[in-house]
Order: structure tokens, then C-alpha cells, then sequence
């Protein structure tokens, strides 16, 4: 893996600037969901997205000199538009960003041959973590399964888990039976007794049915793995049947200060395992302050801006502009093609350092890629409500990697097999 630092980044992007004046544009669509049943959770991410980007626009006339077309298409996280966006963008996108597991599942094959990187961070399908098999696919800085084990870590740390009762609430969808493999490996290594409750799309807003079984249940803790609407259904539930909220852990996609705001102090002691935080005093916050939002071009607000995710969609947009700035380096071009692209994506080495040189102070983990490593598996941190806003609670949680990673060969190539023929790259060493 090649590394870069500060100086040598600024080098070669100084002679990629001067040579960039006949360069058009870095396409970046993006198959946003804005509308539709999971619009709440979708439009501070895409404002995120869009105000970074629009702040490198302003501040560094894009990256290398070229400016960045973040064109949105919108999805509605539908699984079928979302294909719909794909083919509509693939024509000169240098990557795509389905915004859906559903979707990154749709779109995972056609990648191979249209040679376009997704860039999925912290959703997609788990075994994309193999980079040998799924070389055009991307979930870091972490992933599902990550969040899995790090989120029975933390409920281990208070308290064996041997003859306990979890309760795991999640969407009926791809993206709410991703962790499933892992949580029933835990399940069995650790004694505690796993019970899925799946919630129907139909039934995010009105989980009466769910919350019955719960309560009959008398679990020890609720996993929940919620998206949208179902969010804010069941923290509603929980805060009226009086379940006890310190005892109710959320994916980092369960985590949105509005649906927490909801129920205010009645939600204190929620928690949600998160590879992203909010903070108001890092540089890059103030230069979108400066250069997005005061210059009226941004759609967030001053409560939405303070949130978790807003601020995960200013890291999701650096982590794909960092890609963008390795594979300039690489290639001594600042115009690159969706294939060296790729090549960015799998080398990208987010230290603490470069964290900060980004002014993404205490925003993100460290976490880096590789030819075989596309998941980065950067850890995460907990996070509780306390009533007005998500705090941190624990130090940084890293995933025990290794006792999914024969899994994760396993599933990636039993898709490999299943979707033949199936490039796979075996020359990965690291």
C-alpha cells in the first residue's frame, strides 16, 4: 500500500492544479433518497455530502484543480430506481453511491463490468470486506458486521451475557438482516438467547405488534437495526411501554438526533454505535460555515448541522475525496477515471495525523484500506442520548475482525460462485 503525506500531497496536486485548466469535472452522483419513507434519515446525509464537497469547490476549486459534480439522482430508496440512477450516471461517473444495501446488492455485478467503484460507508453487503472478491466494492471506514461485534462488546462490558435474552428489532429488508450471521455466532459463543423482530416496511410507524411481542419477551436488551421511520416508531414504543432506554442499543443508522428529539429527556440513556461524531470547533465545520452556508448554499439548518448525521455525510464526502486526491497522486493526473479511482479507494491511510490535517479533528477513527481490505474496519464509538443530544460514552471500540473474516471469505465466495464468471484478484498480498 502506498501511503502519502502532507507534503508530498501538496506537491503533486500543485502540478496536477497547473495542468488542470482544460479539465471539465469530477462526477460524483449520488442516488440520493430525499422523498419517500426514509427521507428524514436521508436529507441531513445528503446535505453533509453536498456542503463538503461544495466547501472543496470554493476553498480548493475542487480536488486537483478540477471541480466536483455531486450531481444527486433521486432514489427514494427504492430498489428499482436506484437501478434506474445507476444506469442513468454510469455513462461518465468516476463512482456511485447506491445509498441502499437492496441496491448495492442490484448494482454489485454490473459494476464488474462497467468498471465503476461503489463507495457504500458502513452499509452494503458485509463481505464486500474481502477486496479480492468484490474489487469494485467499498464499505469503509466500517462495516455491519463491525457493528455487530463491537455493539455485543459494549453490552458484554456490563455484564456477561451468558442466559441473557436479546431482542433484535430490525427492518424487514437486506440492510436489517445484515448482521444476522454474526449475531447468531455471538449468540452461540457467548450463552445469550438471540430473538429477531422483523419490522415490515409497512409497519415503521405503527410497531404496536413488535412492541407486544417484546414486552411478553422481557428481554434484557433490544438490538435495533432501524432505518427511517422505524427510527422514531420504536423509540415511541419503547419510551411509552417504559422499556428501560439504557438497555436499547441502535446500528449507527439508529442514531439520529431527530428521532430522539422526539421523545427528549424520555429517551435519555438510548445508545448507538457510531464510526462518526459531531464536533462544531473541528476546521472543516467552520470553512463550511464560511464558504457554504453563509454563501447560501446549503439546504441544512442550524439544528440539523449540530447532529450526527449531517456531520457523517461531511466524513463520507472526505473519505471519497481522499480517494480522489491517492489516486491523483498515483497516477500523476488529476482527471482519473473511475478505474484509478478504484485504485485510490483501496489505498486511502486515514491517520490521526491526516485526520487533523483535513480538519476533521475527532470526527472519524483512523482507519486505512487495502487490496484486500475494503472495509478499513475502523471501530466506532458509543454513543448515548442524554436528553437534549447524542455524547460520547465509551472510548473507541475496535471489532474482533478475525472471527468473521473465514466467514466472510466463505459468503464472497459462495456470491462468486453463484454470479459466475466472477473476477477474482489474486494477487492480493496485503
Amino acid at each position: 500500500m502506498k501511503h502519502f503525506t502532507k507534503l508530498a500531497f501538496a506537491g503533486v496536486l500543485a502540478a496536477l492544479t497547473a495542468g488542470a485548466a482544460q479539465a471539465q469535472e469530477l462526477y460524483t452522483p449520488n442516488l440520493a433518497y430525499r422523498t419517500g419513507p426514509f427521507a428524514a434519515t436521508g436529507i441531513p446525509l445528503m446535505n453533509g455530502q453536498a456542503d463538503y464537497l461544495a466547501m472543496l469547490n470554493a476553498r480548493d476549486g475542487g480536488i486537483g484543480g478540477i471541480m466536483i459534480n455531486a450531481e444527486e439522482c433521486e432514489t427514494g430508496y427504492s430498489t428499482e430506481k436506484g437501478v434506474e440512477c445507476y444506469e442513468k450516471t454510469k455513462g461518465k461517473a468516476i463512482v456511485t453511491q447506491p445509498w441502499s444495501t437492496g441496491i448495492t446488492l442490484q448494482v454489485l455485478p454490473k459494476t464488474n463490468v462497467d468498471m465503476i467503484p461503489i463507495l457504500a460507508p458502513g452499509y452494503g453487503f458485509s463481505p464486500m470486506m474481502d477486496g479480492k472478491t468484490f474489487q469494485w466494492s467499498y464499505n469503509a471506514p466500517a462495516g455491519y458486521w463491525d457493528a455487530a461485534d463491537m455493539i455485543i462488546q459494549y453490552l458484554e462490558g456490563m455484564g456477561s451475557l451468558d442466559g441473557k435474552t436479546i431482542a433484535f428489532l430490525h427492518l424487514d429488508h437486506p440492510y436489517g438482516k445484515e448482521p444476522l450471521p454474526v449475531l447468531e455466532a455471538l449468540a452461540a459463543e457467548k450463552g445469550f438467547e438471540l430473538n429477531p423482530i422483523p419490522v415490515g416496511l409497512k409497519e415503521m410507524q405503527n410497531q404496536s405488534a413488535q412492541w407486544l411481542q417484546i414486552r411478553r419477551m422481557r428481554p434484557d436488551y433490544v438490538v435495533m437495526w432501524g432505518w427511517g421511520a422505524m427510527n422514531a416508531g420504536a423509540i415511541t414504543e419503547a419510551v411509552k411501554t417504559k422499556f428501560p432506554m439504557e438497555n436499547m442499543v441502535g446500528v449507527w443508522w439508529s442514531g439520529h438526533d431527530a428521532d430522539l428529539a422526539i421523545v427528549g429527556q424520555d429517551g435519555k440513556g438510548y445508545k448507538s454505535i457510531s464510526w462518526s461524531f459531531p464536533n462544531m470547533d473541528a476546521p472543516v465545520m467552520k470553512d463550511i460555515q464560511s464558504l457554504v452556508i453563509d454563501a447560501g448554499l446549503s439546504k441544512t439548518d442550524e439544528t440539523e448541522m449540530k447532529g450526527v448525521f449531517y456531520s457523517r455525510g461531511i466524513v463520507i464526502s472526505a473519505i471519497l475525496a481522499e480517494g480522489i486526491r491517492v489516486a491523483q497522486a498515483q497516477y500523476g493526473t488529476a482527471e482519473i477515471n473511475a478505474e484509478q479511482l478504484r485504485w485510490g479507494l483501496e489505498n486511502i491511510n486515514m491517520t490521526e495525523a491526516r485526520i487533523d490535517e483535513l480538519g476533521l479533528t475527532g470526527m472519524l477513527p483512523p482507519f486505512a484500506t487495502s487490496c484486500s481490505n475494503h472495509t478499513g474496519h475502523s471501530g466506532g464509538w458509543m454513543l448515548e442520548w442524554d436528553g437534549e443530544k447524542f455524547v460520547k460514552v465509551s472510548d473507541l471500540l475496535t471489532a474482533n475482525v478475525a472471527a468473521y473474516t473465514d466467514l466472510a471469505q466463505q459468503n464472497a465466495k459462495d456470491y462468486a460462485d453463484a454470479n459466475a464468471p466472477w473476477p477474482v484478484n489474486d494477487t492480493c498480498e496485503n
